[in-house]
C-alpha cells in the first residue's frame, strides 16, 4: 500500500496550495485533517474534519511517511491570548503523540518569524529568539515540542520553516487588506515608509518547504522569505503597477492612531485600519533566509512577478 501524507491543517490558505502541489507530484493518497471543511476540493485529497487540539479520535488507515503541520491560530489581532496557546501548543503536543502512535518519521513543521519579536536589526536563522506576542510565544514553544519529538529517536526527521508574511490567491491577511486599500485610491503610510516587511509568495513557500523536505537532513531550520529587505513603500510601488491610480500620502503616526482607535468598532469589517495593525506597519520585521541563500534557493526581485501571478489567478480581484 502507498503510504500517505496528512497535512493538518490543510483546508487553510497555505495548505490549500501545499495539497494542490502535492496531488500533482505525489502518486499516494493524500490526507488533509482540519477543523473547516475546504473551500474547493482538490482531488487526490480525503478530507477529514478534527481538532487539531485533540486526535485520540482520528484515524487514518495504511502508512503514513510525512506529517505537514499548517495548522495555528494566527491572525494577529483577532484572537484572546489563551488562543493561541491552547491550539498551537496543543496542536504539536496532540500531533507528535500521533506521529509516535503510528510511527511517522518526518514531521515538516510552519513556524513563524514572530519568534523573533519585531525589531530594526537583521535576523538570520541563528538568532535567538525573542518573541513579543503570544502567537511568537505559542510558537517559539512548539518548535520545542517538536524538536523533543525529534531528538527520542535517531531515525526522525524535522523541518522547521518560519515564514514571513505569506501572499497569494486565498490569503485574506495583510496583502489582501493592501489591495483592498489599494483599489479604494488611497493608502496612507503611518507616520514612516521605510519599514522593512520580510515577505514571501505562497507558491514560493512550497517550493521552500518540498526542497527542505527533499533533502532528506534530520533538521533542517530556515526562514521563509525574500532576500531583498522589501520596505513598506517598495511593495506599495510593487501594487501600483496594479493600481496606476492610488494616491499615497505620509500622516503623523499620532494621527492614524488616532483615526485607527476610532474606527476599531468597525474593525471586523477587515479594512485593515485596527490600532494594533498600525502598529505593525511602523515596526520593521528584517528578516534573512541565510539558509535558502546558503543554498542558492532566495532569488531577488521576485516580488512583483509574484503579484503578477497573483492578479492573474484571481482575474484582478486579488482574493
Amino acid at each position: 500500500m502507498t503510504e500517505k501524507i496528512v497535512v493538518f491543517g490543510g483546508s487553510g490558505f497555505i495548505g490549500t496550495h501545499l495539497l494542490r502541489r502535492l496531488a500533482a507530484d505525489h502518486s499516494g493518497r493524500l490526507v488533509s485533517v482540519d477543523l473547516r471543511e475546504p473551500k474547493s476540493v482538490i482531488a487526490g485529497v480525503d478530507y477529514v474534519v478534527a481538532d487539531v487540539r485533540d486526535l485520540s479520535r482520528l484515524e487514518i488507515e495504511g502508512t503514513i511517511s510525512t506529517i505537514y503541520n499548517l495548522a495555528a491560530v494566527h491572525t494577529t489581532p483577532g484572537h484572546p491570548d489563551h488562543e493561541y496557546y491552547d491550539t498551537n501548543i496543543g496542536g504539536a503536543t496532540a500531533i507528535t503523540a500521533f506521529a509516535r502512535e503510528r510511527g511517522v518519521r518526518d514531521i515538516v513543521f510552519t513556524s513563524s518569524i514572530s519568534v523573533y519579536g519585531p525589531g530594526e536589526d537583521p535576523k538570520l536563522e541563528g538568532t535567538p529568539p525573542a518573541p513579543e506576542s503570544s502567537y511568537g510565544w505559542s510558537k517559539w514553544l512548539s518548535e520545542a515540542i517538536f524538536r523533543a519529538w525529534l531528538d527520542e529517536q535517531d531515525d526522525r526527521r524535522l523541518v522547521v520553516c518560519r515564514p514571513a508574511v505569506i501572499f497569494g490567491a486565498g490569503e485574506g491577511g495583510n496583502f489582501t487588506r493592501l489591495a483592498k486599500l489599494m483599489r479604494a485610491g488611497l493608502f496612507v503610510y503611518p507616520g514612516r515608509r521605510d519599514t522593512v516587511k520580510a515577505c514571501f509568495y505562497v507558491e514560493d513557500l512550497v517550493d521552500a518547504l518540498l526542497y527542505a523536505h527533499g533533502l532528506n537532513e534530520r533538521y533542517v531550520l530556515f526562514n521563509g522569505c525574500y532576500p531583498d529587505r522589501y520596505t513598506l513603500e517598495q511593495i506599495v510601488e510593487a501594487f501600483t503597477l496594479h493600481f496606476p491610480r492610488v494616491r499615497t500620502v505620509t500622516v503623523p503616526r499620532a494621527i492614524v492612531n488616532a483615526a485607527a482607535a476610532a474606527l476599531k468598532p468597525i474593525s471586523a469589517l477587515n479594512l485593515g485600519i485596527h490600532p494594533d495593525r498600525v502598529t505593525k506597519l511602523v515596526r520593521s520585521t528584517d528578516i534573512r533566509p541565510g539558509w535558502l541563500a546558503e543554498r542558492n534557493r532566495a532569488r531577488e526581485g521576485q516580488l512583483a512577478p509574484a503579484l503578477c501571478k497573483w492578479a492573474e489567478q484571481s482575474g484582478g480581484l486579488w482574493v
